[in-house]
């Protein structure tokens, strides 16, 4: 990215916008060109937060020798790379005390599928749950997801230890963590580790950025997202 000081101004760049449709109001063009200054800068603040987070010095050293069974028998942390030095890695919530997978982690679940083989061109990709691995597969095929490699975490420990479930193993928590390989060594380096507690007023608990795309979809539209609707397993 050009270095910000050289950029254009957004308002600058919003005014010479020479998009119109039919039978708009020049109050409607004035507002429209005003929040496009805004969406310029938006798309500006997005990519300096993923500079600083490309930025981050290296993440704590992953010891722990996590036990998980994948779809193709009992694996490592370090297997789920391939031939990648980047792991992003889902924690599903999908525990054993569930009846049903989590409506919000299937959809987007969902999402990651349909880009799964573009994802895994650049990076290792995986979902670990708490479940057993059959139950996880029978719920894959369920779904026709075709592009997530799935694995269950075969004793907890690596749920506990990367904030996906509480001391006593009775509680589920969705979370997105990134590990490098480098040299052999795998470190941590990335976790959302936004909480309830960080919420806003009058706004649903979630991170930013979204890992589905179904709210920012409904962003666009005239009456948002609602912090009292989620999506379900079946309509």
């Amino acid at each position: 990215m050009a270095n910000g000081s050289r950029l254009t101004d957004a308002a600058t760049l919003a005014a010479a916008n020479t998009a119109r449709y039919p039978n708009e109001s020049a109050a409607y063009r004035a507002a429209r060109n005003a929040l496009l200054a805004e969406e310029i800068e938006l798309r500006r603040h997005l990519e300096r937060v993923a500079a600083q987070r490309r930025a981050l010095p290296p993440g704590g050293e992953v010891t722990a020798g996590y036990r998980f069974m994948g779809e193709n028998g009992a694996a490592s942390l370090a297997d789920m790379f391939g031939d990648k030095d980047t792991l992003v890695l889902y924690s599903w919530m999908f525990g054993p005390e569930r009846e049903r997978s989590c409506p919000m982690c299937a959809n987007v679940l969902n999402a990651w599928d349909a880009v799964g083989a573009d994802i895994r061109q650049q990076v290792a990709l995986a979902v670990v749950a708490r479940s057993p691995i059959a139950r996880l597969v029978a719920f894959k095929v369920e779904r026709g997801w075709k592009n997530l490699p799935l694995y269950a975490d075969l004793d907890d420990a690596f749920s506990r230890d990367f904030r996906a479930t509480d001391a006593e193993g009775k509680s589920d928590y969705p979370g997105v963590n990134v590990f490098t390989r480098r040299d052999g060594v795998i470190r941590h380096f990335y976790s959302g580790e936004m909480s309830g507690e960080m919420a806003d007023p009058g706004q649903d608990p979630r991170g930013a950025p979204d890992l589905s795309p179904l709210w920012s979809v409904l962003d666009m539209t005239p009456n948002g997202r609602q912090p009292d609707w989620y999506p379900r397993l079946t309509y």
